[in-house]
């Protein structure tokens, strides 16, 4: 991030600068002052601060809600099946392309966002792991967050509209929405995407980067409005 520090120059420092300019040619110096009101360019992004600490806030916070939630489910419910199947190998070891892109699009119609069914087999141990909200590493840990998340929702609504390849990466085009279990019955929904970054040696995913397509507190906006039904009900006197 840079500062831009910008002053005006002043009548008297012009004065005093044609005074003491050599008459001879010796060279050309040239002061060029320009004022510009400091509060008009500030960096786009410090305006977001606030909100990108409400954020993580929040998303740190659902984090130990979903665990937390974890220990209220049925022992059955408590684990999510792991996809640990092998995955074929080139003569190098690693694994081909087109096998882990086609293992991803195969764990979109599982919606892995929300249940954590997904090919670990297809990850780094140390993915990195990233949103708008933040970034970590460690597949476990993301799978854990994708399974205690979906304890949260009642129904959901996930598929891959689009998927493009690029030299080292992935990206996967998406829309989702979901009906939260919470008491007001908030609904999540927002488009996006993903970019899945290839290891080099490996082939598998070692970058699990998430996008938006909406702004960062609008989502969270969105989880704490109550929906009309819910809001229909309590006006009838509902519990």
């Amino acid at each position: 991030m840079a500062t831009i520090f910008s002053f005006q120059s002043h009548p008297s420092l012009q004065t005093s600068l044609n005074a003491i300019r050599p008459n001879r040619p010796l060279g050309i110096c040239r002061i060029q002052c320009q004022g510009n009101n400091p509060a008009t360019h500030l960096p786009k992004n410090q305006e977001s601060k606030p909100e990108n600490a409400v954020l993580k806030v929040a998303w740190y916070g659902s984090e130990l809600l979903g665990i937390a939630a974890s220990f209220l489910r049925p022992p059955s419910d408590v684990e999510t099946p792991v996809r640990a199947q092998e995955l074929a190998r080139d003569l190098s070891g690693a694994i081909p392309r087109p096998l882990i892109v086609e293992t991803i699009k195969q764990d979109f119609g599982r919606s892995y966002f929300v249940t954590g069914n997904l090919t670990l087999e297809a990850y780094e141990e140390e993915c990195e792991f990233a949103d708008p909200a933040g970034s970590f590493k460690g597949l476990r840990r993301f799978k854990r967050n994708c399974t205690n998340f979906g304890s949260l929702v009642d129904k959901s609504n996930m598929k891959l509209t689009k998927w493009e390849d690029f030299e080292n990466k992935g990206i996967g085009h998406w829309k989702f929405s979901c009906i939260l279990s919470f008491p007001w019955r908030p609904i999540l929904s927002a488009t996006g995407y993903t970019e899945y970054y290839f290891d080099s040696r490996s082939g598998k995913v070692c970058r699990h980067v998430e996008h938006w397509n909406v702004p960062k507190m609008a989502l969270l906006k969105q989880i704490l409005r109550p929906t009309r039904e819910w809001l229909w009900f309590k006006k009838a006197g509902g519990g």
